[in-house]
């Protein structure tokens, strides 16, 4: 299969977007980021665009590898994770689960912009609620499909085990760079097993309280090598990790947490950082089909640009989700390896565009 377009996801300041090159990606990059992230920071923004490609699709930082049977605690990570598999009671699918359906709804709304807006225009920055719903579909373990429709707009993202791709009205299809990676509304207590594997090589961090709960942390870093194929010769991915908060008292997952800082600079500007941090609220586990699964819970984002470029001081934007599971399914029949493959119009536009590099869908 062909590889497909990568488009980059990086914002990019006003001082950045005077500057000319000949260079055909920083071209197209740009191009993206007028029609993208530079909405944020417009007053008379499109404030559903941004809030869907911020929340509606992420993707975890690191890979689900195959998790080696645990026998014994040995380690504080290990042990969390026998915990965790014990609560949830996800052992007795290994080996029998070959896919994964649910469905829920979500609700979406910016919070507030500070920085650069002031008096009504900060006021107004502030939208009110996105209802919508989702689908999803998941084959273990590297290939998923998600559907989203938020507004009277129709998001799309997917991962055929070798590339995971995205597909917005405003956009078109484009494609993550670096290691495939599992979709972030999974690890929201939805795929317990995913859970189990991703956070059982984690480092132990300690003890922390939670919205009363006592919890053991847990933390996940995205390694330098899929950093730097997540990265290009005009954004560069810093850093990208993880915190997972298990419940001393019941085992289970009850907060997620994730951070990236991306520098961007182009030639001639002084550099601009963008961070990201999205922090999720887990609850409402319920018994599906014997194991225990999240339906609910709430995400809040929060987006900082910082830079000596940047004239107005630090801006911030932050965004909201409330997000609720109507039904999940095991082993659905039908469902096939066909159902992962990208839209072939991505093909098209790859040898359009013909580029090999980008930056993950975050």
């Amino acid at each position: 299969m062909s590889r497909l377009a990568t488009v980059s996801e990086e914002p990019m300041s006003e001082e950045e977007d005077k500057s000319t090159s000949s260079s055909k990606k920083v071209h197209s990059w740009r191009n993206w980021l007028k029609a993208h992230f530079t909405l944020v920071f417009n007053k008379n923004s499109d404030h559903l665009k941004i809030l869907l490609s911020v929340l509606g699709c992420p993707l975890f930082p690191v890979s689900v590898h195959p998790q080696p049977p645990i026998n014994e605690a040995s380690s504080s990570a290990q042990y969390i994770m026998q915990h965790f598999i014990a609560a949830t009671g996800c052992r007795k699918l290994e080996g029998k689960v070959k896919n994964i359906f649910a469905t829920g709804k979500v609700s979406m709304a910016m919070v507030d912009e500070l920085g650069g807006l002031t008096g009504s225009a900060a006021a107004a920055a502030a939208g009110v609620a996105q209802k919508g719903c989702f689908v999803t579909w998941q084959m273990v373990p590297n290939k998923w499909l998600i559907e989203l429709a938020v507004g009277g707009h129709k998001v799309v993202a997917g991962s055929d085990g070798n590339v995971a791709w995205r597909h917005t009205p405003w956009l078109g299809a484009h494609a993550a760079k670096g290691g495939v990676r599992p979709l972030r509304r999974s690890l929201q207590g939805l795929d317990p097993m995913a859970i189990s594997a991703v956070f059982s090589p984690a480092q132990y961090m300690g003890e922390k309280c939670i919205s009363g709960v006592d919890c053991f942390v847990l933390k996940l870093t995205a390694d330098q090598a899929d950093l730097a194929d997540r990265s290009d010769n005009t954004a560069e991915m810093i850093k990208h990790v993880t915190f997972g908060y298990f419940s001393q008292r019941s085992g289970l997952l009850v907060f997620l947490e994730d951070s990236y800082l991306t520098r961007i600079q182009s030639p001639g500007v002084y550099p601009t950082y963008w961070e990201t941090t999205m922090a999720t609220g887990i609850e409402d586990y319920r018994m599906v089909e014997g194991v225990m699964i999240a339906h609910g819970g709430q995400s809040s984002v929060t987006i900082t640009r910082f830079g000596d470029n940047l004239k107005a001081g630090v801006a911030i934007t932050r965004m909201a989700e409330t997000w609720t599971i109507d039904d999940v399914a095991f082993n659905v029949a039908g469902l096939s390896l066909d159902c992962f493959i990208p839209p072939k119009e991505m093909h098209t536009d790859y040898l359009r565009e013909n580029l090999d590099w980008g930056s993950p869908l975050n």
